[in-house]
């Protein structure tokens, strides 16, 4: 008979060691744990991440519609008059003499070939978006000249046209034709079914208006009017564009008495990044808080105040 080799104990243990049943589900467990825990802290980062990108763009888009409307704004009524010019040549050459007119709504013929004297502006109805339009004299200072001649252009770049008037000029007074350009941009909010809503302007350079700023859901004009025959306006307090038309019978004296217009623009996130609907709650430019945005887009307004430095009665 063979002899019967027996195992050691110690090495029968080793060869069936192994988790239990417990232990494996315990470190499932703990194996879930951290990976969820790793999973939220991404998906929290990438929410944070998106929300700080989006209120960047908002605050660049918010910086360049307020930085167009009011470099273009401040310049209303710009009609430098010449060292050469006798002293009995009106310094206004600007024609028709208004300088701005603004809507509670957007005007219905924005057309600036269509009508050319701010008189004939009619808005569409109030509510919604404002719209302003604004004129001065334009050159190659106060605004972009065009690459070619030099020439001055309204705020979508094209090249304005040139008028010829009479002044006179020298002494004695002599009777001489002066060539000189008027920018008349007229700014509203508009959107399409395959953009996004923006800043639009159309200018009397010819070319169709165009978008200027993406993301501008609203736009919002006040006034600040003031007696014409101050020399230093004081502004008591600010109206909108209808209380303002119901100021004086005469149209023209109504828009002269404007010293400073104050703007406020609602931007709007790209994309929808807000985590809830209460997150998504906003400050619009009346001061009155919404609660329940219609989607979960970011939302801010801004705001600043110009001053019509170069205001004169028409």
């Amino acid at each position: 008979m063979s002899a019967i080799r027996s195992v050691p104990p110690g090495a029968r243990s080793l060869r069936m060691s192994g988790l239990s049943l417990v232990e494996l589900m315990v470190s499932i467990a703990i194996g879930l744990v951290v990976t969820i825990a790793v999973l939220s802290s991404y998906i929290g980062s990438l929410g944070a991440t998106r929300m700080a990108e989006a209120q960047v763009r908002m605050n660049e888009d918010g910086q360049a519609a307020l930085t167009i409307l009011a470099q273009t704004i401040r310049m209303a009524g710009n009609n430098p008059k010449q060292q050469d010019y006798h002293s009995t040549t009106p310094r206004n050459l600007i024609t028709p003499t208004f300088i701005i007119r603004g809507c509670d709504g957007t005007f219905s013929n924005i057309d600036v070939a269509a009508t050319t004297n701010y008189a004939d502006l009619t808005c569409a109805g109030s509510g919604g978006p404002d719209s302003i339009a604004v004129r001065y004299e334009a050159d190659r200072y106060n605004t972009v000249p065009n690459t070619a001649g030099g020439l001055p252009t309204d705020c979508l770049g094209q090249d304005l046209p040139v008028i010829t008037g009479n002044v006179l000029k020298n002494v004695p007074a002599v009777p001489t034709d002066v060539t000189y350009t008027v920018a008349d941009n007229r700014f509203y909010v508009s959107s399409t079914v395959s953009l996004s809503p923006g800043l639009y302007c159309k200018g009397n350079g010819g070319a169709t208006a165009q978008r200027l700023v993406e993301n501008v859901e609203d736009l919002q004009f006040i006034y600040g009017a003031a007696p014409i025959a101050a020399a230093t306006p004081p502004v008591a307090g600010y109206i909108t564009a209808s209380t303002l038309d119901g100021l004086d019978p005469d149209i023209a004296l109504r828009w002269g008495k404007v010293a400073t217009v104050r703007i406020c623009v609602l931007i709007r996130s790209e994309e929808a990044v807000a985590p809830d609907a209460a997150s998504a709650g906003y400050t619009q430019c009346d001061g009155s808080t919404n609660s329940s945005p219609p989607d979960l887009r970011l939302r801010k307004a801004y705001s600043t105040t110009v001053v019509l430095r170069n205001r004169q009665a028409p």
